[in-house]
């Protein structure tokens, strides 16, 4: 549910593209302008099959907007989301989960049935909307897939990248987008791949076991990573090199990640994966 209003609409003018690439630069912090999709760009792929989507507030000011734009896997079209960004002031309101769906809406429209777009492993606010909110699954793990960012948000670590692939009419899909979750194990009960301790008040990644072989089994990440970059970033580059090992090896064994679980009470998330 919204905690306040906001519309939707699809994006065409000049001013309203120029509008989405100032809130690039405010949402991601960027501070070297090839980071940023331009108005040109955004103006062709609006014309050929690209959904732009901005929402604004009661005031008509565009406080967020969703890009994506057309691919092909496999021989079939689908649809991969860029940007999805919302202001600070709006963010925890529903409004991207807003987004997201409305994207959804027109993908369907134009006889698109998957969507595909990369996050950052371990951003766990992200992984939880991504996986349980959406219903998403992941699909590749990406090795610093965008190379060195100036955006503050992911300076300091390669920008590794889970593909997360949304498969819009699937019944996973349909049941997280009502609110509601399959049964899933407890996260107690499934073996852990990792050992982790705090260490001034930051979990530190200790050793990981790459022999495990039940169907399931968890990774626990770090909440607050971005803040781990900043502050602390010997950790975050342990955390960076420790999670692409573990995730590209039981990946390459037939292991998926299909779930997040977030302890917000506790701060500490962990992935799911099955075989």
């Amino acid at each position: 549910m919204l905690s306040q209003p906001f519309s939707c609409r699809n994006l065409h003018t000049l001013d309203e593209l120029k509008r989405v690439v100032e809130l690039e630069t405010i949402v991601w912090e960027y501070t070297d302008l090839q980071d940023v999709v331009p108005v040109p760009i955004l103006a062709i792929n609006v014309k050929r099959g690209g959904i732009l989507i901005g929402a604004f507030d009661e005031s008509e000011a565009m406080v967020g907007f969703a890009y994506s734009l057309p691919g092909l896997k496999s021989g079939h079209l689908i649809q991969w989301s860029h940007m999805v960004g919302v202001l600070e002031a709006h963010r925890n309101t529903g409004l991207g989960r807003l987004l997201k769906l409305e994207q959804r809406k027109r993908a369907l429209e134009m006889g698109i049935k998957v969507i595909e777009w990369t996050f950052d492993p371990m951003q766990s606010m992200n992984a939880h909307f991504n996986l349980t909110k959406l219903g998403a699954v992941i699909i590749e793990y990406a090795e610093n897939i965008y190379g060195e960012s100036s955006s503050s948000l992911h300076r300091g670590t390669p920008t590794d990248r889970f593909v997360a692939g949304w498969n819009l009419e699937s019944s996973r899909v349909l049941t997280r987008i009502a609110g509601t979750t399959e049964d899933r194990p407890i996260a107690s009960e499934l073996p852990l791949i990792n050992e982790t301790n705090v260490e001034d008040a930051w979990l530190t990644f200790k050793s990981w076991d790459s022999k495990l072989t039940q169907p399931r089994l968890r990774v626990e990440i770090p909440t607050g990573f971005g803040e781990m970059q900043r502050s602390s970033p010997d950790r975050a580059r342990d955390w960076r090199t420790a999670s692409r090992n573990m995730f590209t090896t039981y990946m390459a064994r037939g292991y998926q990640v299909v779930e997040f679980v977030f302890d917000r009470a506790a701060g500490r998330g962990w992935y799911f994966l099955e075989r």
